[in-house]
């Protein structure tokens, strides 16, 4: 049986759909199509999210004749039809979805933090640039494994970022360290892609990223900061809560092995 999800009381859909339709800006994934109110998208198989069909309004639901289309589309370019279960979608598409065989690839939390200028400024450790450069694109990539370590098919998401935008490196004793990116749109910016050398965790180096990146966010005119996270990341969620981050809903990403 499926595991189910870890919903949150007091779900803020408002809330969800801001940041959910600025995630699909946010990692831009280089084919996106609109099929009614659902959102699909496609970027080689790198990440879930730039490689599934997710809900942009609330009531989000899909019958038969249109999931099949979205499912053969994925099958056309190689790639399992993935979908991700967030609270915009509804009720009856996540029964349609399950009794179709979709099971649980990944279970995520969307989290939100207030910024304030005075409190969160850059790190002047902290390198940023507007545009993904290929040292942030390689650094990135050496410190991914599988699939995410293919160079191309990161720097195909990222170079389309069309919003303000701020490719962090962090330098400690000389050389880079942590990665991270962060992309601004309408009062909120999301924070994602943080990578910090496996050898040098442990020693605040992603907080001191996060908190550099939540500056330059605030300098943007931003009054919230986003992220997503992986429910089991338990280092990542502490880290995130102990800067203020709160969790606003979860959401499982589903794919058909057949």
């Amino acid at each position: 049986m499926d595991k189910p999800v870890a919903y949150i009381l007091a779900i803020d859909l408002g809330l969800v759909g801001a940041c959910e339709t600025r995630i699909v800006n946010a990692w831009p994934a280089p084919t996106t199509l609109v099929v009614d109110q659902w959102v699909v998208r496609f970027a080689n198989g790198y990440s879930g999210r730039a490689n599934s069909a997710s809900s942009l309004r609330e009531g989000g639901d899909m019958d038969e004749a249109t999931l099949a289309f979205i499912e053969d589309l994925y099958r056309q370019t190689g790639l399992p039809p993935r979908i991700r279960f967030t609270p915009l979608v509804a009720q009856s598409a996540r029964r349609r979805f399950a009794e179709r065989g979709y099971r649980v690839e990944t279970a995520s939390f969307g989290m939100v933090a207030e910024l304030d200028p005075g409190l969160h400024r850059p790190d002047p450790g902290m390198i940023a640039t507007p545009q993904a450069d290929d040292p942030w694109i390689d650094g990135v990539c050496s410190h991914q494994t599988g699939t995410k370590r293919n160079r191309d098919h990161l720097a195909a998401i990222v170079t389309g970022v069309r919003l303000p935008a701020a490719f962090a490196t962090l330098m400690h004793e000389g050389r880079p360290v942590a990665y991270a990116m962060s992309v601004a749109e309408r009062g909120m910016a999301e924070i994602g892609a943080v990578i910090v050398d496996e050898a040098l965790r442990g020693k605040g180096l992603g907080r001191r990223l996060m908190l550099g990146l939540m500056g330059w966010a605030a300098a943007q005119g931003c009054s919230l900061a986003y992220l997503q996270v992986d429910q089991s990341n338990g280092l990542a969620l502490e880290m995130y809560r102990r800067l203020g981050f709160r969790t606003v809903y979860a959401y499982e990403t589903r794919i058909l092995d057949v």
